[in-house]
């Protein structure tokens, strides 16, 4: 056990500083007082099970999980609008605090599942006090209908293991495109709902001041 705490220590810390770093890029935005792209973050480190699990799936041998495993860090940015997440996208591209390795479009190339997310692999320097190190974590960047499916889709898989009866994986299928419908219908009305959050928000904050 003392192994994977040596092991997964800079993942936590990574996972810890990236989210403090992508949260700082939507309090960017409250702060100018414009839309903000991103919804929320979130983030963890995989299970040393489930690392396992991967790795005997994959074939990844336990000596390579570290440049064979792009996920043991991972984040999530969640997103409001399917049009937010190129923004989103475009952000990270633009950082120089880690670099990204690689790419992979499922929301214009989804998955024969019907799964939908935007995947970008970075390698992130972790500052320890042996030296620096270098590791690969994985953001996903998603809408909230998106990821609503892709949480059920996630629980099901592990009850399945991935071999899905033929009316499951269709009624998941025709999910995923309702999820993808509801994300389209969204953005067609992207400006009156934009127009109401600002008013709220307004409104909120007029009551918050009135009681100081």
């Amino acid at each position: 056990m003392k192994h994977w705490d040596q092991f997964l220590a800079p993942y936590k810390q990574a996972v810890d500083e990236l989210k403090i770093k992508l949260k700082g890029m939507r309090g960017q935005f409250d702060l100018n007082s414009n839309h903000s792209p991103i919804e929320f973050v979130t983030g963890r480190v995989k299970p040393i099970a489930s690392i396992l699990d991967k790795a005997n799936q994959k074939g990844i041998p336990l000596d390579k999980l570290d440049t064979e495993m792009q996920d043991i860090a991972g984040l999530r940015m969640m997103c409001q609008f399917v049009d937010d997440i190129e923004l989103v996208v475009e952000l990270l591209r633009k950082r120089n605090d880690f670099e990204i390795v690689e790419e992979r479009n499922y929301i214009s190339h989804k998955k024969a599942s019907g799964y939908r997310s935007y995947h970008v692999v970075i390698r992130y320097p972790v500052q320890m006090i042996s030296g620096e190190k270098k590791i690969l974590v994985e953001i996903q960047i998603r809408t909230l209908a998106m990821n609503f499916w892709a949480t059920i889709e996630h629980s099901l898989n592990y009850k399945y293991k991935g071999q899905f009866p033929d009316d499951i994986l269709l009624r998941l299928q025709r999910a995923a495109e309702a999820a993808f419908r509801l994300d389209e219908e969204m953005s067609l009305i992207r400006g009156e709902i934009q127009e109401a959050q600002a008013f709220f928000t307004r409104k909120k904050e007029l009551k918050q001041d009135g009681k100081r």
